[in-house]
C-alpha cells in the first residue's frame, strides 16, 4: 500500500528507483483515489485513457537509467494547457470538443522526462474567476471542506493535489490563479517571473500577465517543476533568453519588507493574526522585518481589472464560430458570430469581454486603458525600487480564508477583491511564492506570500524551505 498522503516528488523518485513500487503501481494508486473522490470534488474534467501506458514508458526509463526526478510522477494539468490530440476546453462550452494540434512547451519538457499525465483539471472559464465556479462543467469543491471553494482559476489542479488525486500539478497565473487556490487548499504555489516559463501552448487570457505556474505539496516540489520548465523558448516572444536573465545580487538574503499600509482594511482579523505570527516565526529564523511603502500598490487591482479585460476582449475575439470551437447556425455571418459567442461563452467571460471592449473603445482608451498602463509602470518601478533595499516583500496571500460555495457569485467586485495581494506581482512581473502558514479554528488553511526580484525564484525557495522546516 503506497502512502500517498506523505509522498513528495523526491520520496516517490527514491521509491521508484529502489523498486519499492513501479510507476504503473503508483499511477494505479492515484487512479483509484480519483475514482473514489472525483465524482464529488469534480477536480478532473477528464481522466486520460493512456495513464498506465505512460507509466509503463516511465518504468522503462528507470530500467535503462535515464529517469530523472519527474519521471513517472502522476501530474494533473489545467484545462487551458495544450496536450497534443487531447481535448482542451479552457472550462468553456465554446471549446468543448476542441483537440490540441500540438503540445505546450511546458508539456514537451514534462513528456521528455516521462512525467505521467493523469488528466485535465477544471478551471474558471478561460481562467476568469477566483473560485472555479464559472466553469461550464460544474463547480469544483475544496477537499479541505467540501462546502467551500478551492479558489481559482486553477482550482481543479489545486483540488486534485490537495486530495491526493495527483502528486504534482500545473496551473496558470494571470492574477493569483495559482497562489489563491494554493492558499485555500493548503498548498505551495509559485508564480514565476514573467518570461521565465514559456507561454507557448497555453490558451491566452491576458498575454502580458499569463504565466504557467506549478503547484506542490511542499516548496521542493514546486522548485523541481519550475527548474524543469524554466527555459528559453524561441517559440514564445515573451520568453527571456538565458543571457538576459540577470539576477540582482543578494543583499543579505535576510531582509523582509512588509507594506503594513495595505492591510488597514479588508483583511480578516484571523488572517492578520496568522500573518503576525508568521512574522514572529521569521524573526526567530534570523530574518529582519522592515516597514516598506508601496504607495501606488493600492491601485494595482483597479489597473489589473482594466488591462486584463482589454487583453481578454482581444484574445477571445478569435472564438467566433467560424474557424474552430462551438458554431451556431445563422442566416448571415453576424448572426453566426452572435449566436456562437452568446451560446459558447458564460456570464463571467461575457462580462469581461464587454468591459474590455468598452475600455478599448474610441473616447475611453486614453481615459481608462492608457491610464492603467501608466499606473502599472509606476507599480513596477516601486516594487523594483523596494527590492533594491530588501530581499523579499511579504503579505498574506489572500485577505480571507476559503469562502462558501455560491458566496460572492452575485457580487463580482467582492470576488475580484480576493486578488488584492496578488496583483502587484503580476503587474510588475516579479516572482511570488505562496506558502501554508497554519490553520484557522475551523481547520481552514492560512497562507503567506513572498515576492522577490525578477529571476530570483532561488531566493523564494530558500526562504520557503526555511519557513516550512520551522513549523
Amino acid at each position: 500500500m503506497i502512502d500517498l498522503k506523505s509522498l513528495t516528488i523526491e520520496k516517490a523518485h527514491a521509491s521508484l528507483k529502489n523498486k519499492e513500487f513501479t510507476a504503473v503501481e503508483l499511477a494505479q494508486a492515484y487512479l483509484k483515489v480519483i475514482e473514489e473522490k472525483n465524482p464529488e470534488i469534480n477536480a478532473y474534467l477528464e481522466v486520460y485513457d493512456d495513464v498506465l501506458e505512460q507509466a509503463e514508458i516511465a518504468d522503462k526509463k528507470f530500467a535503462d537509467g535515464s529517469a530523472t526526478l519527474m519521471t513517472g510522477i502522476p501530474t494533473a494539468i489545467k484545462d487551458n494547457i495544450l496536450i497534443k490530440s487531447r481535448i482542451v476546453s479552457a472550462g468553456s462550452k465554446i471549446l468543448g470538443n476542441y483537440r490540441a494540434a500540438y503540445d505546450a512547451t511546458a508539456i514537451k519538457y514534462l513528456k521528455g522526462v516521462g512525467a505521467v499525465f493523469l488528466g485535465r483539471t477544471n478551471m474558471d472559464e478561460f481562467a476568469m474567476g477566483s473560485s472555479t465556479q464559472t466553469s461550464a462543467y460544474g463547480v469544483t469543491k475544496n477537499p479541505v471542506d467540501l462546502s467551500r471553494v478551492p479558489g481559482g482559476s486553477s482550482g481543479g489542479s489545486a483540488a486534485a493535489l490537495a486530495s491526493n488525486m495527483a502528486l504534482a500539478a500545473l496551473g496558470t497565473e494571470t492574477c493569483g490563479s495559482v497562489r489563491e487556490p494554493s492558499a485555500f487548499c493548503g498548498l505551495v504555489g509559485l508564480k514565476p517571473t514573467y518570461g521565465a516559463v514559456s507561454r507557448e501552448g497555453i490558451i491566452a487570457m491576458g498575454n502580458s500577465l499569463d504565466q504557467v505556474s506549478p503547484f506542490g505539496k511542499c516548496v521542493r516540489d514546486t522548485e523541481i517543476i519550475f527548474n524543469l520548465t524554466s527555459k528559453y523558448d524561441e517559440e514564445d516572444s515573451t520568453s527571456v533568453p538565458e543571457s538576459l536573465r540577470i539576477t540582482q545580487s543578494k543583499i543579505n538574503s535576510k531582509k523582509i519588507g512588509v507594506p503594513w499600509h495595505l492591510f488597514k482594511e479588508g483583511v480578516d482579523r484571523d488572517v492578520l493574526e496568522n500573518f503576525k505570527e508568521s512574522i514572529e516565526k521569521l524573526k526567530k529564523l534570523g530574518y529582519e522585518i522592515v516597514d516598506i511603502e508601496l504607495p501606488h500598490a493600492k491601485y494595482s487591482l483597479a489597473a489589473y481589472y482594466i488591462i486584463m479585460p482589454a487583453e481578454v476582449s482581444t484574445n477571445l475575439s478569435r472564438f467566433d464560430g467560424i474557424r474552430y470551437g462551438h458554431s451556431a447556425k445563422g442566416v448571415d455571418l453576424m448572426e453566426v458570430y452572435k449566436k456562437s459567442r452568446g451560446e459558447g461563452f458564460g456570464r463571467e467571460a461575457r462580462r469581461r469581454i464587454i468591459l474590455g471592449t468598452y475600455v478599448l473603445s474610441h473616447g475611453y482608451y486614453d481615459a481608462y486603458y492608457n491610464k492603467a498602463v501608466k499606473i502599472r509602470e509606476k507599480i513596477k518601478e516601486e516594487v523594483m525600487e523596494v527590492l533594491q533595499k530588501v530581499d523579499y516583500i511579504l503579505t498574506p496571500t489572500v485577505p480571507i480564508t476559503a469562502f462558501k460555495l455560491g458566496e460572492k457569485m452575485d457580487d463580482p467586485v467582492a470576488m475580484y477583491l480576493c486578488d488584492i495581494f496578488s496583483a502587484p506581482a503580476n503587474l510588475s512581473g516579479v516572482p511570488s511564492l505562496a506558502l501554508p502558514s497554519g490553520l484557522s479554528k475551523e481547520g481552514l488553511p492560512f497562507s503567506i506570500q513572498f515576492m522577490a526580484s525578477h529571476f530570483r525564484e532561488d531566493l523564494l525557495f530558500e526562504v520557503g524551505k526555511e519557513f516550512e522546516k520551522a513549523k
